[in-house]
């Protein structure tokens, strides 16, 4: 049995439904104030308290899960707002320092957590194969040598903020970063960066996994509303993790950047040519 812990937005019941088709069975544990309905409705499915780590756990064990997924956006509570149970309490203690770090250091600690559970914790992409994919052009437009050397500096700046375990996320518009993304998320932060466009050929968008970052956990994730976003700030086109970003409905969003004349970039940012 596959368990899927779910957060908001439409990514748990993507992973639920690739799991089915794959032929297995799935259980989602939806977190109260986060899974939605309709995302989580089609599939046998509970809600509990994210603070309830006993309830959470006797669930999954009562459903015989074996394997886990964690997916979907949760806002970090404050200790006062989380109200762990008994167990939360054990686990909170058992993660220790990380759960006052940042995301990864957090999501990295949950792992090795419910590993010592008896779980086996997978990414979103080894359920939802095709929605990664490699290196590579995937429109028509492609990224010229102005757009190229934004890219770079993208990769360059995620790269130093990732070891601070910071941001998945850059801006970049003829060298000049405009915008980081920090806890609001990629489309506030495209929303920002649009306020701060310069004249000029537009900016790219840079998306990659953080240096040493869980990838079971948390990788970075584009689709049609992100292409919406994008042409919105006025950006030419979307630079992504190849292996290590998921594109939701990836025929949609093609389609989408296409007739906004923006392009969609798989990089490797560790391949010598973005590498100082």
């Amino acid at each position: 049995m596959l368990g899927i812990l779910a957060g908001g937005g439409p990514l748990p019941g993507q992973v639920a439904q690739a799991a089915r088709e794959a032929g297995r069975d799935v259980f989602i544990l939806g977190f109260e104030g986060f899974a939605e309905p309709d995302v989580i409705g089609a599939f046998p499915h509970r809600y509990a308290r994210l603070g309830a780590a006993g309830q959470i756990l006797g669930l999954l064990r009562a459903h015989a899960v074996r394997d886990l997924v964690l997916i979907g956006p949760v806002r970090r509570p404050s200790l006062l707002d989380l109200r762990p149970d008994a167990e939360g309490a054990k686990i909170l203690a058992r993660i220790g320092r990380a759960a006052f770090a940042g995301d990864d250091g957090l999501l990295a600690a949950i792992v090795r957590v419910l590993g010592e559970e008896g779980f086996r914790v997978l990414g979103a992409h080894e359920v939802m194969t095709e929605a990664v994919t490699g290196p590579g052009l995937l429109t028509r437009a492609a990224p010229d040598a102005t757009a190229l050397a934004d890219i770079g500096r993208g990769i360059a700046v995620l790269r130093a903020l990732g070891v601070v375990d910071v941001g998945q996320a850059a801006v970049v518009q003829q060298g000049i970063v405009l915008a980081l993304e920090a806890i609001e998320g990629t489309d506030a932060m495209l929303s920002r960066a649009g306020q701060l466009a310069r004249p000029g050929p537009g900016g790219v968008l840079v998306k990659r996994v953080k240096p040493g970052q869980e990838r079971r956990a948390d990788l970075p994730t584009l689709g049609p509303r992100s292409i919406e976003a994008a042409c919105k700030a006025g950006l030419r086109g979307i630079a992504f993790e190849a292996g290590g970003t998921i594109l939701l409905e990836r025929a949609d969003m093609i389609r989408a950047a296409d007739a906004a004349g923006l392009f969609l970039l798989g990089i490797d940012p560790n391949d010598k040519e973005w590498t100082p």
